[in-house]
């Protein structure tokens, strides 16, 4: 369901991590690399501090390094090696910590870009120890302290597994190397009080970390965009063409109309990894462009939106049909 509503919602693919996910029509601006879900998790090899020979990393925190690979093949070897070491909190297991980073194959030394840059696509998030994500990330933010640079060699095993990542060119044999910087780390839901909402609107619970109970009312779903704040955050506005990560659940009106509980087409939730997309720039459907931009990092979100600012006529399922009204509840965690 995460690659379907990501398939519906977004039309480029996202950066190389573990949020990775996108359309099958193969676009992809200058931060697109893969999706990790190529990875294979169950078989990553413990972590080592070094291992003969290691590359080296130049830049400080913050900003793009620069990588010099050794001569000579890789060790084999998974190596999470702290280059510099953050004052802020160290990162636990299952905590959603952002990251940048800069990248390399070792074998002929290809580039992988890097995330900072005005092309680069920005933080990315990460569920530190996940499984089931690119493990060269996932784990090796685990237990390191927000601010650190980490210098990462991840064998295959650790990376995309043996079968490799033919999109962007990487080899089912290839080591890939990687300085990667741990940003905060980041709620994984709106906290605070939730406002009450009208009785002719959906109704939400939405206190556990897990998909929403959103709740239909046997009435006629309203025309125009619904926005509403369910929860006030702290943070920053939510700028237009800002990328921006968010926990949703998202149910249809009609065939859910009187239900205490909706069927909900998709959630986030359902993934273990918020959903990341630019907003405001056409990328994802229109109403949550509309209703998004100008809300606050850290909101909870009520969103109602028409058929002509979702799929229209068009139908994406059986939980999905043509001309719906779609209810979303969303919590923006991240903006950037």
């Amino acid at each position: 369901m995460r690659r379907r509503l990501a398939a519906l919602l977004i039309v480029p693919a996202l950066a190389l991590t573990a949020t990775a996910c996108g359309s099958d029509d193969g676009k992809k601006d200058s931060a697109d690399k893969a999706d990790s879900s190529s990875s294979k998790p169950g078989a990553v090899p413990k972590a080592v501090d070094k291992a003969d020979p290691m590359p080296k990393v130049s830049g400080a925190y913050g900003k793009q390094a620069k990588i010099s690979l050794p001569k000579g093949d890789p060790s084999d070897k998974f190596v999470v090696h702290t280059l510099s070491q953050g004052d802020g909190p160290a990162v636990k297991k299952n905590d959603l910590v952002s990251m940048n980073f800069t990248g390399k194959v070792w074998k002929g030394g290809k580039d992988l870009g890097s995330t900072y840059g005005a092309q680069g696509g920005g933080d990315q998030m990460v569920t530190a120890g996940a499984e089931g994500q690119l493990p060269a990330f996932s784990q090796a933010v685990l237990g390191q302290k927000e601010g650190s640079r980490v210098l990462v060699v991840a064998p295959p095993a650790a990376g995309f597994g043996s079968q490799g990542n033919q999109q962007v060119g990487i080899k089912g044999s290839d080591t890939l190397v990687f300085a990667l910087d741990v940003g905060k780390v980041i709620p994984k839901k709106a906290a605070g009080k939730q406002a009450s909402i009208p009785s002719n609107l959906p109704q939400i619970q939405a206190d556990k970390e897990e998909p929403a109970t959103i709740s239909i009312p046997k009435s006629d779903p309203p025309k125009d965009l619904v926005d509403k704040v369910l929860i006030q955050g702290k943070g920053d506005e939510v700028k237009k063409g800002q990328t921006v990560t968010m926990q949703y659940s998202g149910a249809a009106w009609k065939i859910n109309e009187g239900k205490k509980k909706a069927e909900l087409f998709d959630s986030s939730w359902k993934s273990g990894q918020p959903f990341t997309t630019p907003i405001g720039a056409g990328q994802v459907i229109k109403g949550w462009d509309s209703g998004l931009v100008g809300k606050h990092v850290g909101d909870r979100v009520l969103l109602v939106i028409p058929p002509e600012q979702a799929y229209g006529k068009k139908a994406q399922g059986k939980t999905l049909p043509a001309n719906s009204t779609l209810v979303f509840t969303v919590d923006i965690l991240a903006a950037h």
